[in-house]
């Protein structure tokens, strides 16, 4: 599948600003598709539509009347998660950063439900990806820790 593909297939499920920042979305528009990594796309595609088979909501800042999530996914330099982190001069090197990941909320599934049918059919994920533990979000992403597993789990 090609990357143009791939990015017709994954937005049949999502909109670009619920995977982007509002700042991104704001400047680049539907643009905002080049930068989210190939193989998180992929990941995401799969897992949407073949593993959990549900909806999925990452941000929702374009829906009003809504609790009002913008920095879900991918997160620019002007982000408020970003800035508390760099102008504590700590460093600050995220998947969500690479646009390699997101939290999601899934229809019908609490995080721990969803985190447990993506590891019973890990065999099928194209990339490797990291799972947070200990949240009530899904966090996918997928830095490759070099450890071999498909699936791996964090602490933020």
């Amino acid at each position: 599948m090609t990357r143009a593909e791939l990015i017709a297939a994954v937005s049949s499920y999502f909109d670009i600003e619920e995977l982007v920042c509002r700042h991104t979305f704001e400047s680049f528009g539907r643009r905002s598709w080049q930068f989210l990594d190939t193989e998180y796309l992929a990941t995401l595609l799969l897992i949407r539509r073949d593993i959990l088979k549900t909806a999925m909501f990452c941000n929702n800042y374009a829906i009003p009347g809504n609790r009002q999530f913008t920095q879900r996914g991918l997160r620019c330099n002007i982000c408020a998660l970003v800035n508390e982190k760099t102008k504590a001069g700590r460093i600050y090197l995220t998947a969500h950063g690479q646009g390699k990941a997101g939290d999601f909320d899934c229809k019908g599934l609490t995080a721990v439900q969803a985190r447990h049918l993506i590891e019973d059919n890990a065999d099928k994920l194209p990339h490797p990806i990291r799972m947070e533990e200990g949240v009530t979000w899904l966090h996918i992403d997928t830095y490759d820790d070099g450890s071999g597993r498909k699936v791996t789990y964090f602490k933020a």
